[in-house]
């Protein structure tokens, strides 16, 4: 468990970095165009006396220091809690490679996680969303997260089960259509979110939206690889000293 944790936090690091990367290269115009609109709104509306506060935290350490930080602590976390779920399937559904269950779960975890939350309450860029419902959505998202987790675990907990009756494929249908259903779901019942101002450019909402979402697939796809590579190196050196034990 020791090996597993160590190399998921190494991984989850790697894949943070990433993260901040492709963010700062590819999100930071989209934010910085968002900036100039919402600074230029709350100065009409407050007339040309408006006098600007400064921000407690620069944007140049934002958008480097503390992106960069904000993206490492992520990959972190997420790299010990992929590394204990790596630890709870490992071998429980056939006989893959280490890399191959690293990248499935991956997968799952982008899933569950980040894309199907993501596709119901998608990330604002600013001068986007009111400061009065910051909380209402907060909930929200996360309620859709907690339920889109326990919903990825029970279909594959039904998948392991079924297998041993069915078959891999069928079973792995049957869990894949029941957490679609359940997800759809809860993505009609949930109420939606439209706080966007009258007269935002809707390609720039787009951009923000389709950058944010490629950072989490960058996180989540070093991660899987990275751990995969990892776990793979470590496992194949542990199972060459214990064979002349075992010999």
């Amino acid at each position: 468990m020791r090996t597993l944790l160590v190399r998921g936090l190494i991984a989850g690091l790697i894949a943070g970095i990433a993260a901040a990367i492709f963010a700062f290269v590819f999100g930071e115009p989209h934010i910085e165009a968002a900036i100039a609109i919402e600074e230029a709104n709350a100065a009409t509306e407050a007339g040309h006396d408006h006098a600007e506060e400064a921000p407690i935290v620069s944007r140049d350490i934002q958008k480097s220091l503390g992106l960069l930080t904000a993206n490492a602590a992520t990959g972190l976390a997420l790299g010990g809690l992929f590394s204990l779920a790596f630890a709870f399937v490992y071998g429980r559904f056939g006989a893959f490679s280490a890399r191959a269950y690293s990248a499935f779960l991956a997968v799952a975890a982008f899933t569950a996680v980040s894309l199907v939350p993501f596709l119901k309450y998608p990330a604002n860029p600013p001068a986007v969303g009111q400061e009065g419902t910051i909380a209402s959505r907060t909930e929200l998202y996360f309620v859709l997260l907690a339920i889109s987790v326990i919903a990825a675990g029970l279909a594959c907990y039904a998948v392991k089960v079924l297998a041993e009756k069915l078959g891999g494929w069928t079973a792995g249908s049957i869990g894949l259509v029941g957490y679609v259903a359940v997800m759809a779901a809860c993505g009609w019942l949930l109420p939606a979110v439209n706080e966007v101002p009258e007269g935002f450019p809707a390609t720039l909402m787009w951009d923000f939206r389709v950058t944010a979402l490629g950072t989490l697939v960058v996180l989540w796809a070093v991660l899987g690889l990275t751990f995969g590579a990892l776990v793979h190196r470590a496992l194949g050196s542990e199972q060459r000293q214990a064979e002349p034990v075992a010999a």
